[in-house]
């Protein structure tokens, strides 16, 4: 697959393309993972990456892990609400099986659930991926936690790459995304200060070990 080129020569963009061409060379299905600190971009880049892919003859579906929360109604029984997003509010599990049917199931249509961020609530079988799709890109925070059973997540995925951005622009489009979804600009504040950032904590000690770690505020991103 050839890159865009100029005087410049090929972009950071075009280089993590050509990645991809090259992994899903010859072989079977290519399963990407994306992962990295909330608000650092994850959705953007797997969003962005799988229609760039697609445009250049590569057929890419976006398959996001937070189709694998858990409903709001089981995180109440649960008594794990207050917290939700943390790794024990994930069917991890359920998100390992999928990862593992994209990879043996390459005849048929496999569905795979999203993530209404109106309703905050899961949504089952709103993704299909089909036969053709030669690469999955899947995004989530916890893909390199080495509690179980994330490193048999890891082990169904190609690659991991890591998201990275700086601190103060991530905290910054974190607290403006729970407010445009339906927070008070107090309670947004308080849920990244005591909820968001214990996730980010454990999920940046993950950072060295991606097979590839990314600045996304060098990527064309327009964030979601």
């Amino acid at each position: 697959m050839p890159p865009n080129t100029d005087e410049d020569g090929p972009t950071p963009a075009d280089t993590l393309v050509e990645r991809v061409h090259d992994l899903a060379a010859g072989g079977p299905r290519v399963v990407l993972g994306i992962a990295g600190c909330p608000g650092a971009g994850k959705s953007t880049l797997a969003h962005w990456l799988a229609d760039r892919l697609t445009a250049t003859g590569l057929p890419a579906v976006w398959v996001p892990m937070d189709g694998f929360h858990l409903a709001d109604v089981e995180l109440e029984r649960l008594g794990r609400r207050h917290r939700k997003g943390a790794p024990d509010t994930f069917d991890a599990r359920g998100y390992l099986a999928l990862l593992r049917r994209l990879h043996t199931e390459t005849g048929t249509v496999v569905y795979a659930p999203s993530f209404d961020r109106d309703l905050e609530q899961p949504l089952a079988g709103a993704i299909p991926v089909p036969p053709e799709a030669r690469v999955v890109v899947s995004e989530g925070n916890y893909l390199l936690l080495p509690q179980d059973p994330w490193p048999l997540v890891r082990a169904a995925m190609t690659e991991v790459w890591y998201a990275d951005l700086d601190d103060r622009v991530r905290l910054d489009r974190l607290v403006r995304r729970h407010i445009r979804f339906g927070k008070a600009p107090e309670a947004a504040d308080r849920w990244v200060a005591e909820v968001d950032e214990l996730n980010a904590a454990a999920i940046r000690a993950t950072r060295h070990t991606a097979d590839l770690v990314l600045d996304t505020a060098a990527l064309p991103l327009t964030p979601r």
